[in-house]
């Protein structure tokens, strides 16, 4: 299964956010993360469809909508209109999971289910062979810069069994706390999309992202 870096724009310097975007891009980073956070479902707020819609033709990278909003199904249409790929949710925050899952489908976009980390990656049975991509949280969902759970790492390992075990090959995110020192763990435990942003944009973006690449492509 191939290896992808998803460099998140939280973390990016918005007066420069196209010139970074394509830096990532120019690099080998085919995902670009596109945290929407509604002060509700988490207490801080980001940004939303206009920004998302701004940058569509920046580059040519598969755009990667986390919604960490309250009821998120109010939001797919536009979040296609606006340029999303994929649309990943939280289970959480779903009253509905499947009605949700219709809707990004129906949309031609591809599904993605996050769960925080409190919630047992079990919770996922009823929707593994309906989802493109999980997304297990490293961290608390809601700020940047947190410190990486390690009980993560065996979440990952959990799912990516479940998956097997049913013979599907759904794409693994994890997001939060992954920097160059710590990305072989959460690569060995069976993750195969890793969010970096401050990881990222602080500093040499180019040697940043190049130093991801340079440990993803060794699983190839």
């Amino acid at each position: 299964m191939k290896r992808m870096l998803a460099p998140s724009i939280l973390s990016a310097d918005f007066k420069v956010l196209g010139e970074q975007i394509r830096t990532t891009s120019e690099n080998g980073a085919e995902y670009l993360h596109f945290d929407v956070m509604d002060g509700m479902f988490v207490p801080s707020i980001s940004f939303g469809m206009p920004v998302l819609k701004s940058i569509q033709g920046v580059s040519s990278q598969v755009m990667d909508v986390h919604l960490m909003v309250m009821d998120p199904i109010r939001y797919v249409e536009a979040f296609h209109e606006a340029g999303a790929d994929f649309l990943t949710v939280h289970l959480e925050a779903c009253e509905d999971i499947q009605a949700v899952l219709d809707k990004i489908h129906a949309y031609g976009m591809k599904a993605g289910v996050s769960i925080k980390p409190a919630t047992p990656v079990e919770s996922l049975l009823p929707i593994l062979d309906q989802v493109e991509m999980f997304l297990i949280m490293s961290v608390e969902p809601g700020f940047g810069g947190q410190a990486f759970i390690p009980e993560s790492l065996d979440k990952i390992k959990t799912l990516r069994a479940m998956l097997d075990e049913k013979g599907l090959n759904a794409n693994i995110e994890v997001d939060g706390g992954i920097y160059h020192s710590n990305v072989k763990d959460v690569l060995d435990a069976g993750a195969n999309v890793i969010v970096a942003g401050s990881a990222v944009f602080k500093g040499s973006i180019g040697e940043n992202v190049n130093g991801f690449m340079e440990i993803l492509r060794a699983y190839e």
